[in-house]
């Protein structure tokens, strides 16, 4: 999908202005939406490009790291076959969390991570990926280099909190989440769905 010249004389949209960086898919840019710290999920309108409220949180647990997406990367046919199932992607942006040691209390930014795994997670029989990494420069976390450099228990968290994050009363949860998988497999994913990306979008 062509931009108008006019688009790059202002601040683009993180979806489709950004790119998913020069060392994709094992260092990534992602775009920030939420933060451990907020009790509502934000979401970024595809139309414009800014952060809108999508709903509080209704469960008591809060997002465990910080969250966004990959920049031009779309969930589609060749993500999804990746599941190994008959299964749709999501046709959003691949989802993104990022460990950071230090805490980062702001959204609506631009950070570089660097990719460690996965949770394969089904969202009402559509793929929904969440690769999961560290920011690239963290004191702590950044020369982490696969998935068992973290602690079990991180994973289990975003387990937890994307197992129940869509719990409503009286109706059942659509959310099934399979085993994490490693940065092999993760990079996979992040190339299929920038590759989905290049098919939709193609100028």
């Amino acid at each position: 999908m062509p931009f108008p010249e006019t688009f790059y004389r202002w601040r683009p949209h993180p979806w489709h202005g950004l790119d998913a960086g020069e060392n994709a898919p094992e260092i990534v840019n992602a775009y920030i939406e939420i933060t451990p710290f907020d009790p509502v999920k934000y979401e970024t309108d595809k139309k414009t490009g800014y952060l809108m409220v999508d709903r509080p949180q209704r469960a008591s647990s809060l997002q465990p790291s910080l969250y966004g997406f990959i920049p031009r990367t779309y969930c589609g046919s060749r993500t999804a076959a990746l599941m190994g199932k008959d299964l749709k992607g999501d046709k959003d942006p691949l989802d993104i969390c990022v460990f950071s040691e230090r805490p980062i209390t702001r959204s609506d930014i631009l950070l570089h991570a660097r990719v460690l795994g996965g949770l394969p997670m089904i969202d009402d029989d559509e793929a929904d990926d969440k690769i999961i990494a560290v920011l690239a420069t963290d004191n702590m976390w950044g020369d982490a280099n696969d998935l068992s450099c973290l602690p079990d228990v991180l994973i289990e968290r975003l387990d937890h909190y994307f197992n129940t994050y869509k719990i409503s009363p009286h109706k059942e949860s659509k959310v099934r989440i399979g085993n994490a998988y490693g940065k092999k497999h993760a990079m996979k994913v992040i190339t299929a769905a920038m590759e989905d990306y290049a098919e939709r979008y193609a100028d």
